[in-house]
This record gives C-alpha cells, sequence and structure tokens, in this order.
C-alpha cells in the first residue's frame, strides 16, 4: 500500500490547497522513466515525515490544466504546498536527502 495518495483536478483544492499540513505534490506521468525511479524515494521520504507532510501524486497526463497551472515543464517534478501557495520546486531526479533537505527548509519544528 502507497503512502503516497493519487490527487486530481477534482481533488486539488481540498487536498492540497486547503490542507493544513504542507502537501508535496508529485507531478509525474506513465511513460516517464525518471518518474518510476524517483517514486520509491518519494515514497520513503513520505514514510519518514508521516505526520509532518502530505505526501500526493498527480497524474499530469489526466490532469494537464493544473501541470500548466504550476508551469510543469518538466517531468518529475515535486512541488511543495504551504498554505494553499507553491513554495519550493525539484525537477527530475533527485536523491533521497535533496528531497528530504527541502522538506526540513519549510516543515515547522515538530
Amino acid at each position: 500500500m502507497s503512502a503516497i495518495a493519487d490527487v486530481s483536478q477534482a481533488t486539488f483544492q481540498q487536498e492540497v490547497l486547503g490542507n493544513e499540513q504542507p502537501v508535496l505534490v508529485d507531478f509525474w506521468a506513465p511513460w516517464c522513466g525518471p518518474c518510476k525511479m524517483l517514486s520509491p524515494i518519494v515514497e520513503k521520504v513520505a514514510a519518514s515525515h508521516a505526520g509532518k507532510a502530505k505526501f500526493m501524486k498527480l497524474n499530469t497526463d489526466e490532469n494537464p490544466s493544473l501541470a500548466g497551472e504550476y508551469q510543469v515543464s518538466g517531468i518529475p517534478c515535486l512541488i511543495l504546498f504551504k498554505g494553499g501557495r507553491a513554495v519550493d520546486r525539484i525537477v527530475g531526479y533527485v536523491p533521497e536527502q535533496t528531497i528530504a533537505s527541502m522538506l526540513s527548509r519549510h516543515l515547522n519544528p515538530a
């Protein structure tokens, strides 16, 4: 079972923008090799940050308007939302530490 739920155009407002916790959204597509390589890393980071942030996946093929709205031109693209705003992003395949560092910059101390 994945720790990361899917989000779509229909649920984005409630799940991401309206969430009190910071939300990391993984913009990906099924045909994207680097996206598939990044997925288990994001899962691992999600597990280690459980309760501190929420993690969601957004299929850019199924939700092109959201990808356009947030200027996602390359995938995988991880965008961190806080208080309903995009506050940080990582584009491309990166090691676990890069994602964890971005999160730690934005998460309030527990």
